[in-house]
This record gives C-alpha cells, sequence and structure tokens, in this order.
C-alpha cells in the first residue's frame, strides 16, 4: 500500500521502482473505472482570445494590435456549435481569455458593440445560445470567477473548468510562466474550485507539468485539488497536461518533460487522488499517448472532429479509430460520455436535466457511443 509520503518521495523514482509505481496506479483505476477509457465527443468555442494574462507559453491569447484578437459573434458561435452537431459532438466547450475588458478598452469596446459590459455576461448568454438552439451542452472554461458568476453560468452549463497548474507562488515571479498573470494566483484558482463546490457544479481541473515547478510542488497541486474534492465532492476529472513549447513564446527554448516525468506524474496523480476523481490525460501531446493507460489513466478528454485543439494547435487530436484501436491494444475499451460525468448527471440543474437526459445512456455515457 503506497502512501502519500511514498509519493513525494518519488521523485527520482525509476526502473522498478516506477513499474511498482505505475502498478499501484492501475489497481486503483481498475477496481475503481472497469475496463473502459472514456472521451468527450466535443467543439471548441473560442469565445474571445483576448485575455488579460500574459503566460510565458500560450499561444491561444491574442492582444489588441493583433489582427487576429477577437470575439465571435453570437452567429458565429452558433455556426461552431451547429457544424459540430452534425458531426456527433454532444459538448460544446466554451474556452476564452480572462476579463479582457479589465485590462483593454478595445475589449470593452466590442463587448458594448454587442450589448455586454463583461465577458461573463456574454458568456451566460451565449451558453443559452447553444442550449436552446442545439443538442449540445456547454460546459465553460472561463479562468477565475466570483461564487456569483459560476451560480450564474451553472444555470446554463453543465459542467465547468479551469486548470489550477501549480500552487506555487514562485512560478508568478520575475522570468517565471506566470508573471504579470493576476488571475493566475493560486489562491484566486482554489477559491473557483471552492466556489463550485459550494454550488454543486461538477468541475475539470488539473495541473500543467513542466513549467519551472518541483516534484513536491505537483504533489502540493494535486492534494490541494484533492482536498476540496473531499469537502465538496465536485471535482469529476483531474487534468495531467505536459508542457509543450511553442515557438515566438517567452518560454520557447524551455526544455519540455519527459515522458518517464508525465508517467511518473500520472502514477502519482491517481494514487494521490481520491478514487472517485477521473484521472485525463490529452492524447494529442504525445505520440506514444497508449502507455497513459498502464499509468492509471481513465479518460482522454475531450476529442473535436471539427475544431482544432487551440491551446496546443500545432497537435492534432488523434483520429476516433486509431484512439479506439490503440486503446484496445492496452486491454481497454473506448468509450464516449458526456460533459458532465454519470454520477453527477442526477444533481444538474433543472434546465440541463432534459437535454443531458436526451443524450445519456441508462449508464449515464454517452448514447450514441462510438465503435471502430
Amino acid at each position: 500500500m503506497m502512501t502519500v509520503d511514498d509519493v513525494y518521495a518519488a521523485d527520482r523514482v525509476s526502473g522498478a521502482g516506477l513499474a511498482l509505481l505505475r502498478q499501484r496506479a492501475c489497481e486503483i483505476r481498475d477496481r475503481h473505472w472497469g475496463r473502459e477509457i472514456t472521451y468527450s465527443r466535443k467543439v471548441f468555442i473560442p469565445l474571445t482570445n483576448m485575455c488579460r494574462n500574459t503566460c510565458g507559453y500560450c499561444v491561444f491569447v491574442k492582444h489588441p494590435g493583433d489582427p487576429a484578437a477577437n470575439y465571435l459573434t453570437p452567429d458565429e458561435v452558433l455556426d461552431i456549435a451547429r457544424r459540430g452537431e452534425r458531426l456527433g459532438c454532444k459538448e460544446a466547450l466554451f474556452s476564452l481569455g480572462e476579463r479582457p475588458e479589465r485590462r483593454y478598452p478595445e475589449a470593452v469596446a466590442i463587448l458594448k458593440e454587442l450589448g455586454y459590459a463583461t465577458t461573463v455576461d456574454y458568456l451566460v448568454d451565449a451558453c443559452r445560445l447553444v442550449l436552446e438552439h442545439t443538442s449540445l451542452i456547454p460546459h465553460v472554461n472561463a479562468g477565475t470567477l466570483t461564487e456569483a458568476e459560476v451560480e450564474r453560468l451553472g444555470g446554463v452549463s453543465a459542467s465547468m473548468g479551469m486548470m489550477l497548474e501549480n500552487v506555487s507562488k514562485r512560478l508568478s515571479k520575475p522570468g517565471m510562466p506566470h508573471h504579470a498573470c493576476p488571475d493566475k494566483a493560486p489562491v484566486l484558482r482554489l477559491r473557483t474550485i471552492e466556489a463550485a463546490g459550494r454550488l454543486g457544479v461538477p468541475f475539470t481541473t488539473g495541473i500543467l507539468i513542466g513549467i519551472g515547478e518541483t516534484w513536491a510542488e505537483r504533489i502540493d497541486s494535486l492534494i490541494a485539488i484533492n482536498d476540496i474534492h473531499l469537502r465538496h465532492g465536485n471535482v469529476q476529472e483531474v487534468i495531467v497536461q505536459n508542457f509543450r513549447a511553442k515557438p515566438g513564446t517567452a518560454m520557447a527554448e524551455w526544455m519540455e518533460p519527459s515522458r518517464h516525468e508525465m508517467l511518473k506524474t500520472l502514477a502519482a496523480a491517481r494514487i494521490v487522488l481520491d478514487p472517485s476523481i477521473s484521472l485525463q490525460a490529452p492524447p494529442n501531446l504525445d505520440g506514444e499517448f497508449e502507455d497513459y493507460i498502464e499509468s492509471g489513466i481513465n479518460d482522454w478528454g475531450g476529442i473535436s472532429p471539427l475544431t482544432k485543439d487551440h491551446i496546443n494547435p500545432e497537435r492534432a487530436w488523434p483520429a476516433l479509430g486509431e484512439l479506439s484501436r490503440r486503446t484496445a491494444a492496452k486491454g481497454y475499451r473506448l468509450a464516449e460520455r458526456l460533459t458532465v460525468y454519470p454520477r453527477y448527471l442526477a444533481g444538474c440543474r433543472e434546465a440541463l436535466v432534459g437535454p443531458l437526459s436526451r443524450l445519456a445512456r441508462a449508464d449515464g455515457l454517452a448514447r450514441e457511443q462510438f465503435t471502430s
């Protein structure tokens, strides 16, 4: 039986020690999640790529002066959602920069033209638009939010998400990836997850590895997430994502984490986190992603047949047939889920119950499951 202390001590584990760590993680996964690895078929709707933060690794954000800086119009939002619907998508993942109107007059002007005072105001109506005119279910990645904002968005989205990334304050110092990023303060991000917990909102969060953190800080971050879940039970999934360097960013020359680090961190996460929390790793950031299964993951996250990964646009999603075959090669079956995991369906807000029930099978997974 491995303890949290054992995981903290696993910084330099390799060989037989790493194999034991991964074996323990798989035992936990198999006992609580069985032989299925899930994914969500979704479209990504980048409501705005403007943001008041300037993270050292980000290529999603565009600032005023860049011709690509924008807000989608309501018609553009619906067009993306409807095209995804025709391709069998069930989730509309709204991804967006954080509060650009607090930094840029240009963002204020665009919002005013659209008829809104804040990005969150617009996001609420954009989610409602998708709910009313398509069968897709919104999931919101809006960054840090107040409890009142979580409450408003909870009425028009079935689930929410925000990467914690790391609890280390060091990462906000000059020369580090979160310098001059007010919304990346760990305390603010933890408060958002906590607020979602108090309101019973299913939440996705996670850590980003390879951005200057120590091994102990990774484990500290996982424990902080787990503590919130133990209080409120709302963390439905945790993502472990590996940093990928991007040309043109402040961290273009940073060394990416090795596969060894990724496999070790995934196994550690499965051991540290409550077994009820789904463990996810993106399959488009590693050519041999199927090996993640042997570190205890049970979910591949969002896969889109229409839209790119806006955070890692150079990394294409694997085709669903390939994902299914490579999952099966490890002895597991690919299964499609909804944005809300089955155990959270019964607690969804009234406005979401009908739309979700039309998409869910009796076991809570997606009604139209992909088969290769």
